[in-house]
């Protein structure tokens, strides 16, 4: 698509009708610093411009410009996007910033929650806990925006026991890629409402959200078990003892946990959803591997998203940087096997990372997410086990080693794991080519959504280098 970058500028003051700081372009002061504020310091984008509508009038105002003018759209919540698809992956295209979209009220009769789209997650769960101590699943940053989140999935410890964030959406108010505003839920605009809940960015731009909410878990167990070692070889038979608890098909749904391999050793955490002495019965902490150091804490649900959010802000929190990432879903069958983990931890050992900052980190999943039939959503991964998740930090500009590092921890797992061919849409990777990007995100899920894709938005307005396709 083509565009005219002053008549869409003049396009969206319209919008605005004269309002200050509502829209921006890259003749803009500090329009980068202040306006695009990417995510991923390595993946530079400039947008043709970013707007901060104030309600769903005003985006679907915007929308109808970029159309107009022949710009490409996407939508920004909380930003945090590894590729910076939230400004649109490649220069050009028009930014949807919804900071002003944080509305939130609760019914009282159904406990359903409305909530903006531009919400941060810390923020929700203040929200939440304030309109009679509610909950809903989601990711431990606390500046992710929901926008994004509940569109891709919206993983976290609550999961194995709630579900994703997106099993938790039971109506959207959406733009469409004509301008339209409408709601989708089950029953209504039913095939958007599927699309929209696994791969969003494609199929519209959610201005609010409906959620049912669950009480607040009353106690909530956490430990950090701490392993300092002299080798990363010898964190082998300790991930493998992991792996088999994790792998057990009649683990406690209230046990969440991951693996973090870094330079000082090795970290396992886990969260328990309930009181200490319910976490004694259910005999997990004797299948922990022993002998680093642990701490342990019982909190309450609110103290228990600081303590996540803290150890999050250990690998990769709210400060934008250069980084690098890759991932992989793995479903039972595609667990390593002992050859395999060991093979990956010499590997470890002996390769040079050109960085101090660099995290390999296994999340365990299962439980209730796997529950929902693969055909309610577009979420693809609800027979997977077990996310992985490598990053590593610059120290200024990526250095080569750095990334040939990550993509050789990465071979490692594919070669252990050859039957695992997709990751979440949470971890986008750019380094994943266009052909297969949305079967690596979406796998079997792809040519129902290039279906909906043409219905709903046959001239790809909404797009980034990793969306659903218009085949």
């Amino acid at each position: 698509m083509g565009n005219n970058p002053s008549a869409l500028s003049t396009c969206l003051a319209d919008v605005c009708a004269g309002r200050a700081g509502c829209s921006a372009s890259p003749s803009t002061p500090l329009y980068q610093l202040t306006w695009v504020k990417p995510f991923n310091l390595d993946v530079p984008v400039e947008p043709a411009a970013v707007i901060r509508p104030r309600n769903s009038a005003e985006v679907a105002g915007a929308v109808k410009c970029a159309v107009k003018h022949g710009v490409r759209v996407q939508a920004k919540s909380g930003g945090h996007s590894y590729a910076n698809y939230g400004l649109g992956g490649e220069d050009g295209s028009l930014v949807v910033d919804l900071v002003n979209l944080d509305s939130f009220s609760m019914d009282q009769k159904t406990w359903q929650a409305t909530v903006g789209a531009g919400t941060r997650l810390g923020k929700l769960d203040e929200k939440l806990h304030g309109a009679g101590k509610r909950a809903v699943a989601h990711g431990v940053c606390p500046g992710v925006g929901i926008g994004g989140h509940a569109t891709i999935g919206g993983l976290g410890p609550s999961s194995r026991m709630w579900g994703t964030c997106l099993d938790h959406v039971v109506e959207v108010e959406v733009v469409t890629a004509t301008g339209e505003v409408v709601r989708a839920n089950e029953n209504k605009n039913a095939d958007l409402f599927w699309a929209l809940r696994g791969a969003g960015a494609s199929f519209g731009i959610i201005t609010e959200f409906v959620l049912r909410t669950h009480p607040e878990p009353g106690s909530v167990v956490q430990h950090t078990f701490s392993f300092s070692l002299g080798s990363a070889k010898e964190m082998a038979p300790i991930y493998e003892a992991w792996q088999a608890l994790i792998a057990d098909p009649d683990l406690d749904r209230r046990f969440a946990t991951e693996f973090v391999v870094q330079p000082l050793g090795a970290i396992i955490t886990t969260t328990f959803f309930g009181t200490e002495a319910e976490w004694d019965a259910t005999g997990i902490a004797d299948r922990i591997p022993n002998g680093g150091d642990v701490k342990f804490v019982v909190n309450d649900w609110l103290a228990s998203l600081i303590q996540e959010a803290g150890n999050e802000a250990l690998y990769l929190g709210d400060i934008p940087t250069p980084f690098y990432s890759k991932a992989l879903a793995l479903a039972p069958d595609d667990l390593l096997g002992s050859q395999s983990i060991a093979s990956l931890f010499d590997y470890i050992d002996g390769a040079d990372k050109g960085t101090l900052l660099w995290f390999v980190i296994f999340d365990a999943s299962g439980g209730a997410v796997n529950d929902v039939p693969l055909a309610a959503t577009a979420y693809p991964h609800r027979d997977k086990l077990l996310f992985y998740q490598s990053y590593a930090v610059g120290l200024g500009a990526l250095a080569d080693e750095t990334t040939a590092f990550l993509e050789g921890v990465h071979a490692e797992i594919e070669a252990g794991a050859p039957g695992a061919n997709s990751t979440y849409a949470g971890y986008v990777d750019p380094a994943i080519g266009r052909e297969e990007a949305e079967w690596a995100y979406w796998e079997g899920q792809v040519p129902l959504l290039r279906e909906v894709k043409r219905e709903w938005d046959p001239k790809g307005v909404f797009w980034n280098p990793g969306g659903v396709r218009v085949v």
